[in-house]
């Protein structure tokens, strides 16, 4: 069990990530690849991704365990973190006690390969060939699906603030389930261990993840600036890559109409089908096919919470709008 505690202090310093990490998902991904559970979300993608991987992703895997420990410099809490290459750069200057503080620890509970001892020792030859294992891997595992997970990521951050504004902090972490229970002044969560997590004032960042799976993740050193990583709803198609700053062409000669122009400004920053065709006076069937063609297009995903449907316009679909209105249309 995860019990997370908190002052009020703390409540008033809960924040959520500004979109994905990169080596969070990284991690995760890893983690993800390596497990037979989820497959309803993720089988596919593992069947896609796991042929495509290059021989030097393989001293990943070890790090990062399906089950168990991994260290946290792997995902590090400062620095530049905006880019992969931000990211990869702030990871590769990791200070030499870190690396060989979260090794040690890892290391008691399981053998790790030989080559791990210079990385503990700051070795710059064993740091690059990490920080390009994490380039790699991104390249061929996440980078095609990237701006889709960037969407799921953004749409659940709308959600968060949508819970925010009803209800305040509370609200905010009582949506966070089901993985997660808010019994005030406790977040609980199921957990490989046992973990006590005091914020102690210190306030707490909620990142969400794509493939975090299927609970909760946070750090090890709960001296380190806190972080809940957890994982958001799933509506996922794997079957193909879509092409860079492309839709369905199909799809997007659909698009015509005022309606479908209003249902699309309308979830720029997110709402409901119920919310939707309550503004836009149209039937629940009209709004749902009108996200069909969205979603086809690569303008809008969709995600679902305590039985409704929730539509966010992507950063592709927003970009749209904006065009149209600079032109006047």
């Amino acid at each position: 069990m995860l019990r997370v505690y908190f002052t009020s202090e703390d409540l008033a310093r809960v924040r959520v990530a500004s979109g994905p990490d990169y080596l969070w998902e990284i991690s995760n991904s890893v983690q993800t690849l390596q497990r037979r559970d989820g497959s309803r979300v993720f089988g596919a993608w593992r069947r896609w991704a796991g042929p495509r991987l290059s021989e030097s992703c393989r001293l990943l895997p070890p790090l990062l365990p399906p089950y168990g420990d991994s260290p946290d410099f792997l995902t590090p809490t400062h620095g530049a973190r905006d880019t992969l290459q931000a990211a990869v750069d702030t990871l590769v200057r990791t200070p030499r006690p870190r690396l060989r503080t979260d090794l040690t620890r890892v290391a008691a509970s399981r053998r790790l390969p030989g080559w791990t001892e210079s990385l503990a020792g700051g070795d710059r030859e064993a740091l690059r060939r990490l920080g390009e294992a994490l380039h790699t891997y991104h390249l061929e595992a996440l980078a095609p699906f990237w701006p889709r997970i960037h969407a799921h990521i953004d749409a659940d951050r709308i959600m968060r603030l949508h819970s925010l504004l009803d209800g305040g902090t509370d609200g905010l972490l009582a949506g966070l389930g089901p993985q997660l229970r808010w019994n005030p002044p406790v977040l609980e969560a199921d957990y490989p261990v046992d973990h006590q997590l005091r914020l102690d004032g210190r306030g707490l960042t909620l990142q969400p993840s794509f493939f975090c799976w299927p609970t909760p993740v946070t750090l090890a050193d709960d001296e380190l600036p806190p972080v809940l990583v957890y994982p958001i709803d799933h509506a996922m198609d794997w079957t193909r890559p879509a092409p860079p700053g492309r839709g369905g062409d199909d799809a997007l000669g659909s698009l015509i109409g005022h309606t479908r122009a209003a249902v699309l400004k309308a979830v720029r920053t997110g709402s409901s089908t119920v919310e939707l065709a309550r503004l836009l006076s149209v039937t629940h069937p009209a709004i749902s096919q009108h996200m069909k063609v969205l979603r086809g297009a690569g303008l809008v995903t969709t995600v679902r919470s305590a039985g409704r449907s929730f539509h966010v316009a992507t950063a592709e679909g927003r970009a749209l709008v904006r065009s149209c209105e600079r032109g006047g249309a």
